[in-house]
């Protein structure tokens, strides 16, 4: 801490983790260490095979792509930070770097919240529109809605990480949670957090709400236009295009409203660790899988790609 004029201020904060399980500390080492490996894994396996296969060359393969980078970068801001600190006896983080964790990982969420606004009107003009698909969503708008959903997470990112670092923190400088995150800094301010907390409530209604509508009108389009289709194997086929996104879009909003627009207070912080751990980690792992697992596309492009290895096995064997 460095003494101001009339108060003390905060330079560094010391983590709690998961110091109210010290039993669970090997179990948890390896469980969050393991899970951050397959985000990796899986994750960069999705964004190769996307790049070389040409036949996943298509907008929502583009999307899909965008969103494996996001949530490796989104797990990436916390889980080493997370898992260096396991077996430190003090877990501590200096200002600028809380500030600096804080930052990307709410700038990756609103990316992903925006590209997950992206994908469902993609889905929308392909089943509503599928003449003028190729015409509505060439290369060139599907890179500007990309970096629009960048620019909407740096936009995200900046606006909550300086509402919230504006505040004083004069101590104590102990955060009850794993990773800087809004609502446990706020409990720790020794200034007023109402305006901290409406700029952090009008971003998420501005953000959040905005994507959350595009999804919604999206799926309210493509419900009306799947009901008109006469064959139940064609509409089943029309919702089976939709299903994994939908479940991507369900388990991250869900987590994530629940985690910025309830009130924070002291006794909710282990609950908030929960609820952190499933959106910050465990969803960037179920991403991939939710779209791999429901995706013949995929499927087909990972035997062409297991086929040409074996090939390959062949040509060395028997040059």
């Amino acid at each position: 801490m460095a003494t101001g004029r009339n108060t003390t201020t905060v330079t560094k904060f010391i983590l709690l983790g998961f110091i109210e399980h010290p039993e669970l500390q090997v179990f948890l080492f390896m469980l969050f260490l393991g899970i951050y490996l397959m985000t990796l894994a899986w994750n960069l396996f999705l964004i190769i095979i996307i790049r070389i296969d040409s036949h996943l060359h298509s907008p929502m393969y583009f999307f899909l792509s965008n969103l494996s980078f996001v949530d490796i970068v989104y797990t990436s801001s916390i889980a080493p930070k997370m898992l260096y600190d396991f077996f430190k006896e003090q877990k501590t983080i200096s200002f600028v770097g809380c500030a600096a964790q804080l930052f990307v990982f709410i700038e990756m969420g609103g990316a992903e919240c925006c590209l997950l606004a992206a994908m469902a009107y993609d889905r929308y003009i392909a089943i509503a529109n599928p003449l003028l698909y190729a015409a509505v969503m060439p290369p060139s708008i599907c890179v500007k809605m990309a970096v629009a959903a960048h620019v909407g997470g740096v936009f995200t990112g900046l606006v909550q990480t300086s509402s919230v670092f504006q505040l004083h923190f004069c101590g104590p400088d102990v955060i009850n949670h794993f990773f800087c995150d809004i609502p446990p800094l706020l409990t720790l301010s020794c200034s007023s957090t109402l305006p901290s907390q409406v700029v952090n409530y009008t971003v998420v209604c501005m953000v959040g709400g905005t994507s959350a509508t595009i999804v919604l009108v999206s799926y309210a389009y493509i419900i009306a236009t799947v009901m008109k289709i006469h064959s139940a194997r064609g509409r089943a086929k029309a919702f089976n295009t939709c299903a994994s996104h939908l479940i991507a879009v369900v388990l991250f909003y869900g987590s994530g409203l629940f985690a910025y627009l309830h009130p924070s207070s002291r006794s909710s912080l282990n609950q908030d660790k929960v609820v952190s751990m499933f959106y910050g980690a465990v969803i960037p792992m179920l991403n991939p899988i939710i779209y791999s697992l429901r995706n013949k596309e995929i499927k087909d492009a990972l035997e062409k790609l297991k086929e040409r290895r074996r090939q390959m096995s062949r040509c060395a064997l028997f040059p």
